[in-house]
């Protein structure tokens, strides 16, 4: 089990702040104030249980925020994933909490802030990993804030009788919290920028595509977030699945009977076994009407906002073992080209740009352009705002992951010494690479522009590496082979 976070120098001393619904005494240390696990929603349980976040009710005293809240209801991180990915768990039913670092200072001039949404497939992950402890952004000027969000069954099951995409009204409630809230803790609230990685930069994603979100925020960074929501019907196989092996109807009302646990096991046997290339079908975001209209990839062209976006050179290696890459050979290859509706013409140019790479690598840098690099590119062909474009491309040493998926986290936060960071990137990533890459995620933050230049004709990509550098995006042909 993974650390919630680091411990808070004995130095500490107590410190208080005064929001809409109560006061509360968060840490006050190193020129940092933290508050933790603060309710932006009522427990969705009980009757709340299936329904869209409702406020929180005011309390009397003085609340103590220096604990995260639990963890939505999940399961582990299985196989040599979880050997690399881990989550801390904490019981309770009050899951839909934020976390607040604040520079001291932060009240004599308001502070731009960030909004972190974290990753895990839709389905795992919280604000309470110590990767994600938000002191290096507080440190260099920046209220850095953090949501849980309801996951999996409980928060993007498509039910009859249930509103749509939970989890996503559960962040857009987050959001809406944070416009509220965050003068007190010294942020501007007119300078909020969004933040989030894999299933958190799809939230992110869909947070701008909603015009009422959208109206609170200043700019996005999406790190590897897909960009396309799911037809309902669609969207609904993951749910369908699960209320078949139960022997129950796709309804609120059944869903709500059963308890989490049981959900939550039903879900991981239709799971087991299943992998990127071939599997069951996950969890997703659904257009819909109420909640998300237009699916992010088209509704983000319009959005006036600046976005920072990129991907990961080797994306597929932390979702593919190097056995199962090597396991893959041209005629499996062949196949797997057809299950993700590959056309051939990407397949030559991904071949004519790796010449050296094995049929699983190929196949697997399909994937990862497919899936993220390709749309990421579209999107800022697209948008008339400004769009900065990245690509990650430091290779981990560990378990040949290379430039794998969320290997980057660990730098835009600062953050090498993290436990999950060491796990992914062993002990001797370049500090210098971090401290840059942090440095233009401040940067962005506070001016909306991250320090090159903005995506256009010319395709400039930043790529983060040893040496990193500005210059046209690289493996073009493969991205426009795949439309």
């Amino acid at each position: 089990m993974a650390r919630p976070s680091a411990p808070i120098a004995d130095t500490s001393e107590s410190v208080q702040v005064d929001i809409t619904t109560g006061m509360l005494r968060g840490i006050r240390a190193g020129g940092i104030d933290r508050f933790r696990g603060i309710p932006f929603a009522a427990p969705p349980v009980g009757p709340r249980r299936f329904a869209a976040p409702e406020r929180v009710d005011a309390w009397e005293g003085v609340r103590p925020a220096l604990d995260f809240g639990p963890t939505a209801p999940q399961s582990p991180y299985r196989g040599e994933l979880g050997e690399l990915l881990t989550c801390p768990v904490i019981e309770g039913d009050d899951v839909l909490t934020v976390n607040v670092w604040s520079p001291t200072d932060a009240a004599a001039r308001p502070a731009p802030v960030i909004l972190w949404l974290h990753g895990g497939a839709l389905e795992r992950g919280t604000s309470a990993q110590s990767g994600y402890d938000g002191t290096t952004f507080a440190r260099d000027g920046v209220v850095f804030v953090s949501a849980n969000y309801r996951l999996g069954v409980e928060g993007f099951s498509v039910l009859d009788g249930a509103p749509r995409n939970l989890g996503l009204l559960d962040v857009a409630f987050a959001l809406e919290w944070v416009y509220r809230e965050i003068a007190a803790f010294g942020g501007d609230p007119s300078r909020i920028t969004l933040m989030g990685e894999s299933a958190g930069g799809a939230l992110v994603a869909a947070l701008v595509a909603r015009p009422a979100s959208r109206a609170l925020v200043a700019g996005a960074i999406i790190q590897s977030g897909p960009l396309e929501a799911s037809t309902e019907k669609k969207a609904r196989r993951a749910s369908d699945a699960i209320a078949e092996r139960l022997g129950i109807p796709a309804t609120r009302e059944a869903f709500a009977r059963i308890p989490p646990d049981e959900l939550l096991r039903a879900r991981s046997e239709i799971a087991a076994g299943s992998s990127p290339l071939r599997g069951s079908p996950g969890f997703a975001l659904a257009i819909d009407p109420a909640s998300l209209p237009t699916s992010p990839d088209a509704a983000l062209v319009e959005a006036e906002v600046p976005i920072l976006i990129g991907t990961n050179t080797d994306e597929y290696r932390l979702w593919l073992t190097p056995a199962a890459i090597a396991e893959i050979g041209p005629v499996k290859a062949w196949l797997a080209r057809r299950v993700l509706r590959i056309p051939e013409r990407a397949a030559r140019a991904a071949r004519r740009a790796l010449p050296e790479a094995s049929p699983g690598e190929v196949v697997g840098q399909l994937l990862t352009d497919k899936i993220l690099r390709a749309p990421a590119t579209r999107l800022a062909r697209s948008r008339r705002a400004p769009t900065y474009v990245y690509e990650f491309a430091w290779p981990s040493p560990i378990r040949d992951l290379r430039a794998a998926h969320a290997l980057e986290i660990a730098f835009a936060f600062d953050n090498l010494d993290d436990e999950e960071a060491l796990r992914l990137s062993g002990p001797d990533a370049p500090t210098a690479l971090a401290h840059d890459m942090h440095a233009a995620w401040v940067a962005f933050a506070r001016t909306g522009h991250p320090g090159w230049t903005a995506f256009g004709r010319d395709r400039m990509t930043h790529v983060w590496n040893d040496t990193t550098q500005t210059h046209p995006q690289r493996r073009a042909a493969v991205v426009d082979a795949l439309g």
